[in-house]
């Protein structure tokens, strides 16, 4: 198995509400299943599904203490997420760089749509 967390396994798993919440809840403590069924309302087979999901992308880590298994965030793992965001942000633009604002004629040196190569199999 792969040591480092990959980010399309990362968005996967984040793009689940429940698995969000998750991940929020564990940010404040290190919670365990049953409380994290119970704060989600969720049975325990669903929430162990969530928690399989999250454990595979590596944002989270199990921990057992006596009987029950304890979870906290993989900070590591949420860094590179936060990274990759981050890296767009300076071409996020201000509320004057909307599409609703966009002149094509302004950038003349980037491609175009029309311009650029077919990469669709069959579609030309």
């Amino acid at each position: 198995m792969n040591k480092l967390p990959t980010l399309d396994k990362a968005f996967s798993a984040l793009a689940n509400s429940h698995r969000r919440a998750i991940i929020t809840a564990l940010s404040l403590q290190p919670l365990s299943i049953s409380q994290l069924a119970e704060f989600e309302k969720l049975s325990l087979p669903a929430i162990h599904k969530h928690i399989a999901l999250l454990e595979e992308a590596q944002l989270v880590h199990r921990r057992k203490i006596g009987r029950s298994n304890f979870l906290v965030i993989n900070h590591v793992s949420l860094q590179l997420v936060q990274k990759w965001l981050l890296q767009h942000q300076t071409h996020w633009g201000s509320a004057k760089a909307t599409l609703a604002n966009y002149d094509p004629s302004n950038y003349s040196s980037f491609a175009q749509p029309s311009s650029m190569p077919n990469t669709r199999k069959g579609k030309e």
